[in-house]
């Protein structure tokens, strides 16, 4: 439990709080279990302070000073961590998961000797991060981005590297595996193969799998991956299209077929949308109404300025979005239709038509931006 004087003092401010520790360089701050969250410590030194527990879900930690900091089981999602110093920090089954649009940020972050051990990193951002001798553990990098991030004499073992690109990762082969990792089918593509053999053998990968991988992976793929997003009340018309995507080998996630049982249904949503490369909404007049369907939107138009790529691909069943949708996306949304689905129900022919130029406009797009 967080000695209460030292929370006093940090509630008095960053300055406050690092001219203290420079005059008690002997204490070690106690904030275990502290409830931190969307905090300012931008800079801050927390060196040797124990973190163990503490809530920091979006705490802004740019720059701060963490070395020797005891950061178990504290609570990181959405935390802004870039250029933090992690030297030696124990972050064991820290949760670092990017459940906000921009997430747990450790690019140009130093986490040499960081103990990651069982450690969440789902979509967080390492790049130009430096893990030089950090243990990973049974850790869990979902995602990540990886862009110049140095492996150098890491410790790996029940290491799971998925959805991630390893390509130009450094260090690589000098990982010490003290047991079999796993690295996911989705790696190597998005890899494009470029991953150190060593490396993959060392891991466990089977010499029989090496010897195709750069065939495999050079077959290119025609569709990106989806996320369907609309309304219930059209569920008739989203099952025969998330059927009819998924017969064309267009990977697709549509809720509720695909959510995980037990887990939060919007948490759900939030977390596919992110992970998929394209948003398809079925427009209708019940799902241009819907608040989280419009929020899906928002997020697309924002991915779209932010990574300079089409994001979303709207479908119209209705004549709702020309004639009465009076939304301020309006303009951007209409100029993106990707389908006209408007009588699908009363003729396979219309709905066949309809189907296929959408599948189109996706396969043109993914050679666009191959």
């Amino acid at each position: 439990m967080a000695n209460q004087e030292h929370l006093d003092i940090l509630e008095q401010g960053i300055n406050a709080w690092n001219v203290w520790r420079a005059q008690h360089e002997e204490v070690q701050p106690d904030l275990s279990g502290a409830d931190l969250s969307g905090a300012d410590f931008t800079r801050a030194n927390f060196t040797k302070t124990d973190l163990s527990g503490a809530n920091l879900i979006d705490a802004k930690l740019s720059g701060a000073n963490l070395i020797d900091a005891d950061l178990s089981f504290a609570k990181l999602n959405g935390a802004k961590l870039n250029e933090a110093r992690f030297s030696r920090a124990k972050l064991i089954k820290a949760k670092l998961n990017k459940t906000h649009l921009f997430g747990a940020k450790l690019d140009g972050a130093d986490l040499s000797g960081a103990d990651l051990t069982e450690s969440s990193l789902f979509v967080a951002d390492l790049s130009g991060a430096n893990l030089r001798g950090a243990k990973l553990n049974s850790a869990l990098l979902y995602g990540v981005n990886l862009m110049e991030t140095d492996f150098s004499e890491v410790k790996t073992w029940l290491t799971s590297f998925t959805n991630t690109d390893l390509s130009t990762a450094k260090g690589l082969t000098t990982i010490h595996h003290d047991g079999p990792s796993s690295i996911g089918i989705d790696t190597f593509f998005r890899s494009q193969g470029k991953i150190p053999e060593r490396f993959l053998r060392d891991a466990g990968v089977p010499d029989t799998f090496l010897d195709y991988m750069h065939s495999i992976v050079n077959q290119p793929i025609q569709y990106f991956t989806c996320f369907i997003s609309h309304s219930t009340k059209d569920k008739h018309f989203c099952d025969r299209l998330y059927a009819d995507l998924r017969n064309h080998d267009v990977p697709s996630w549509y809720f509720p077929e695909d959510a995980t049982w037990g887990k939060s249904v919007w948490g759900e949503i939030d977390r596919s949308i992110k992970i998929y490369d394209k948003l398809v909404v079925v427009c209708s007049e019940h799902s241009l109404q819907s608040g989280p369907v419009l929020r899906e939107i928002e997020r697309a138009l924002q991915r779209e300025d932010r990574e300079g790529k089409h994001i979303l691909f709207p479908l119209r069943i209705d004549n709702y979005l020309f004639e009465q949708w009076g939304h301020e996306r309006k303009t951007d949304v209409v100029s993106k239709v990707a389908g006209d689905f408007r009588g699908w129900e009363n003729s396979a022919e219309k709905y066949g038509k309809s189907f296929q130029k959408f599948l189109k406009a996706l396969k043109a797009q993914k050679e666009i931006e191959s």
